[in-house]
């Protein structure tokens, strides 16, 4: 489904990806993980074309998107859940959601306003309120609504749950069980080792701009030892 060959990126004059390469098939829940500021997020970014990359192909569904803009990679099929969530606080909980609605990638059962709240109820409870009314873990469910609202067949999240309460962290996880169960492909970047082991089949671990390893999660819950060598856990 998606393939990233080698690619590099840059910052101005300075490199941040040295030859990434990873892959994500159908239906199937993949981590990037490593410290922080090892290229994870502009993996994301590079993919999502916010970040040009300078050498190397990135394809989604067989179709080059390594020179498209990012709004073309959006209507292809990925949907991005940010960093930071990035939702507009001037808009109520339904018009976040409503404001992205589209089904670009004709889908035989597209997501509804409805859909989002059974995955996420405690968004039915805010609906009026405004974006920046809402708890942080509750901008991060509806950020996650937002881009499920486009349709998407692979959902991105960076950091999906960044310094959010335990039990809010039980719910998103949830929701993306949920996700997963319907055969959507997910792409994660998280801190919480152990729930991801719970929702992904596969791993890569990026150190400095490169990956360093990458396996399933028995092969990795197998070597605590490089979990301490790359993760600080």
């Amino acid at each position: 489904m998606l393939k990233v060959e080698s690619i590099e990126t840059y910052y101005g004059q300075s490199q941040a990806l040295f030859g990434i390469t990873l892959n994500l098939m159908e239906g199937e829940v993949v981590t990037l993980l490593g410290r922080n500021g090892m290229g994870k997020s502009t993996t994301i970014s590079s993919i999502m074309g916010l970040t040009p990359i300078s050498k190397g192909k990135i394809s989604f569904l067989g179709k080059s998107i390594d020179r498209s803009p990012s709004y073309s990679i959006a209507r292809l099929g990925i949907g991005l859940v940010p960093e930071g969530r990035q939702i507009f606080p001037t808009l109520t909980v339904r018009e976040n959601l409503l404001a992205t609605a589209a089904d670009y990638t004709h889908s035989s059962s597209p997501y509804t306003l409805a859909d989002i709240l059974t995955i996420f109820p405690r968004l039915g409870e805010r609906l009026n309120n405004y974006g920046n009314q809402l708890s942080g873990g509750e901008q991060q469910m509806l950020a996650i609504g937002r881009a499920l609202m486009i349709n998407p067949r692979l959902l991105i999240l960076d950091e999906a749950t960044e310094g959010l309460a335990p039990l809010v962290r039980q719910e998103i996880w949830h929701g993306l069980g949920i996700l997963k169960a319907k055969g959507l492909a997910i792409l994660v970047v998280d801190k919480n080792i152990q729930a991801l082991f719970k929702i992904a089949e596969r791993h890569y671990i990026i150190e400095k701009g490169k990956v360093v390893w990458t396996g399933t999660t028995s092969q990795l819950q197998s070597q605590p030892e490089l979990q301490t060598q790359f993760l600080g856990v």
